[in-house]
């Protein structure tokens, strides 16, 4: 193992976070989130490069892309992670045994957490600040797309830290190369949990291959039901921000799911969408109905392929139902867990929605743009996780921490 030196060191730093006090690893978010705002130019420069390397078509340009705003959200969310209670030391159960023991269950870190993640160097920041708020040491493993942005943005980190005093091994960027992914999902004994953060088919690589711990992250097909009790100007509203607001995120709209009385309606529904150029994949039905109206080089009948894409783009399928039951059975072939959507002034439809459909999040009269870890109060988030076992949704603080028993005697023996 090429890297095993690597991830020692790692493994040893790890240790020296306990040492710090929380009120230290604010002090030093803060620092670093300080030290964001005031190297823009330095950071931009280094994305620019990346940019260039990229075609601005590519539906994962945005993602890669960072800007004077995007930096300031950055800090914001750091600095709001700072604000936010420690995840550690909590007693989460505590009792007495007949015999006298004294049973406690304590939050503590998993320790060393590898992030795998594509075109997203925003990820580099928000790992760092809940990892290092957490205690964890953290290796990174980026995509050769973001690897100078990457680069950047450890390098000012890792500037922080020495002003502090701490290790600057306890975040550390591997080589952008694909030998380097293989050894990180090999580095049993070094490496306690791996997060992957992208598309599936990333996400499906790390489950085959890995041989430590891993929580599944990241890919979204996510659907929107339109009830035949939908409000239109809501539906419209709603519509537009989950398809619109960014393309490229796990949380966007990928299917527009319209009950078959509401067809009359689904013009006006997806009207707003003309404003951004999407792109709408209609079954039969819907195609039927637009065609005329939404523009011919905007819109092509659907393909069995398009309920199950998620797209990462200005495109969007649209799938008509004749009840709540076909919506259901829709969203249960071609869902991925993460997010899903029901517009509907019915209470009793959207509980039967809410309580049958398997996923991380699930809306009544809301859009998935919601499903982000900050804006469920969380801070900044690691991932949106999709599994069941362990954490489920936007994992922050709390999710990246394990707990140990601490117990305590007297001199008991077991018999």
């Amino acid at each position: 193992m090429q890297l095993k030196d690597t991830f020692e060191r790692v493994k040893a730093a790890s240790k020296s976070l306990a040492l710090l006090t929380d009120e230290q690893r604010n002090d030093i978010l803060l620092a670093v989130a300080d030290a964001i705002v005031g190297n823009k130019e330095r950071i931009l420069a280094a994305n620019a490069s990346d940019l260039a390397k990229m075609d601005q078509k590519n539906p994962l340009y945005d993602r890669l892309q960072l800007t004077e705003k995007r930096l300031d959200d950055i800090a914001g969310d750091m600095r709001n992670v700072a604000t936010l209670p420690s995840p550690l030391g909590h007693i989460t159960k505590e009792k007495t045994l007949p015999n006298g023991l004294r049973l406690c269950r304590v939050s503590v870190p998993f320790g060393v957490i590898g992030m795998i993640y594509e075109a997203r160097p925003n990820v580099t920041y928000d790992v760092f600040s809940l990892c290092f708020k957490s205690g964890n040491a953290c290796v990174l493993k980026g995509g050769s797309d973001a690897d100078l942005s990457n680069q950047a943005s450890v390098e000012l980190i890792h500037e922080v830290l020495a002003r502090f005093d701490v290790n600057p091994d306890v975040v550390t960027l591997l080589p952008a190369t694909h030998e380097a992914t293989g050894e990180l999902l090999n580095a049993v004994g070094y490496v306690d949990l791996c997060i992957p953060r992208g598309g599936r088919r990333l996400i499906d690589f790390v489950r085959d291959t890995a041989r430590i711990p891993v929580i599944e992250t990241g890919a979204g097909v996510v659907n929107t039901y339109f009830d035949k009790d939908g409000d239109l100007e809501m539906g419209k509203a709603i519509v537009c921000n989950a398809k619109t607001r960014r393309v490229s995120v796990c949380n966007a709209l990928d299917c527009l799911i319209v009950h078959e009385s509401r067809l009359g309606d689904l013009f006006e529904l997806v009207k707003p969408l003309l404003d951004h150029k999407v792109k709408l994949y209609a079954d039969i039905p819907a195609y039927q109905l637009l065609v005329g109206k939404y523009p011919d080089i905007l819109l092509e009948p659907a393909t069995s392929e398009c309920f199950g894409t998620e797209f990462m783009d200005y495109k969007m399928a649209i799938r008509t139902v004749a009840s709540l039951e076909e919506a259901l059975a829709h969203i249960d072939a071609y869902g991925s867990g993460h997010s899903e959507a029901i517009i509907t002034a019915n209470e009793e439809t959207a509980r039967r929605f809410q309580q049958h459909v398997d996923a991380a999040c699930v809306y009544w009269n809301a859009p998935t743009s919601f499903t982000d870890g900050a804006q469920f109060g969380l801070g900044a988030e690691i991932g949106i996780s999709t599994q069941k076992l362990g954490p489920r949704g936007p994992m922050a603080l709390e999710e990246i921490t394990t707990y140990k028993w601490l117990i305590e005697g007297n001199g008991q023996v077991r018999t």
